[in-house]
């Protein structure tokens, strides 16, 4: 679905509700957007003046002039043919978007685009249907967002490896420690997946929809599922180092739950949450239409996983075990 520009009207209700000191959640909800848009929105778009920094702030009028700007220079290449004409050969070449802007002064051509603008083409509709894209070095057929481009060692530092966890979580002994992961669907039935935790101590389950892959839902939702325990019942969980979980760090500070991560490709580091998905597996095969199941419909998966006797708890069930913790940090 295209995604639908901000309006004047829209840019001077934010600009309004912002000099009204509304959360920008707010003024989401009052513009039927979605919070990331009115972020961007008021980071992209704000204004800035580094002599009179009194004057910084956003205006919706300015807001709107800057993203016209902006759109228009996005439009160069299609707007100007000899220009796009050039550019196109040069990708044909072999040539990097960031080596045509940089030539684009010396090979006579009197407009000037950015690599970015030279990106944005490639992958925008136009582009698209010339599949222009399989001419870049990296070739992909859309581009990666940004934030995934930092190498995977910053996003998961070294501290946080599951060989610097400390003995306790190893060795089962405390409670409250958790392995987190995601189950993954066949593509034709949607971006939904669905989270699985589990308690290692207890083996206690559970498994809930998670609508798309981006990290910040997915943090955001956990930290909904584990908040209502108490602060012991929930200290730390180890994951793999899937994308879904670089947003490891607003565990810790939303809720003061750590975050540890196995070592690359090796997923049988996080044993108790592999043993738990191919449990949920007989319920949830991969063909499994997750949009048409409900909220009762997963917690009756939970409760079937919780509510069996597991012979390495001495026969108790999960649910029995949990509850045993629970009770012991009242």
């Amino acid at each position: 679905m295209a995604h639908m520009e901000l309006n004047l009207r829209e840019r001077r209700t934010i600009e309004d509700m912002l000099n009204a000191k509304v959360p920008v959640s707010e003024i989401a909800t009052e513009i039927g957007r979605h919070r990331s848009t009115v972020y961007r929105e008021i980071r992209r778009n704000a204004f800035k003046d580094d002599e009179l920094s009194y004057l910084n702030g956003y205006y919706g009028m300015v807001a709107q002039r800057t993203a016209t700007q902006r759109r228009a220079r996005r439009r160069k290449l299609i707007r100007l043919d000899a220009l796009r004409k050039h550019v196109i050969e040069r990708l044909k070449d072999g040539w990097t978007p960031e080596q045509i802007a940089g030539r684009l002064g010396y090979d006579g051509q009197p407009s000037r685009v950015s690599h970015e603008t030279i990106y944005a083409y490639v992958y925008s509709k136009e582009g698209q249907s010339d599949r222009l894209a399989r001419y870049l070095p990296g070739r992909r057929k859309k581009r990666r967002p940004r934030h995934s481009r930092r190498p995977r060692g910053q996003v998961f530092p070294p501290d946080r490896s599951i060989h610097q966890r400390p003995e306790h979580v190893k060795t089962r002994d405390a409670f409250g420690d958790w392995e987190g992961d995601l189950m993954i669907f066949e593509r034709s039935t949607g971006t939904m997946n669905v989270a699985s935790l589990v308690e290692r101590k207890t083996r206690f389950a559970v498994l809930f929809r998670n609508n798309d892959r981006s990290s910040t839902h997915f943090m955001d939702a956990l930290m909904n599922v584990l908040e209502p325990l108490p602060q012991p019942a929930r200290t730390s969980i180890t994951f793999d180092r899937g994308f879904e979980f670089r947003d490891w760090r607003k565990l810790q500070s939303g809720i003061g739950t750590e975050s540890w991560f196995c070592d690359p490709q090796a997923p049988w580091q996080k044993g108790s949450v592999e043993n738990l998905n191919k449990r949920a597996r007989r319920y949830l095969p991969r063909d499994t239409q997750l949009a048409a199941l409900s909220n009762l419909d997963m917690k009756a998966i939970c409760d079937r996983l919780n509510g069996t006797p597991r012979k390495c708890l001495g026969w108790r069930t999960p649910k029995e075990a949990f509850r045993d913790e629970i009770m012991k940090l009242r």
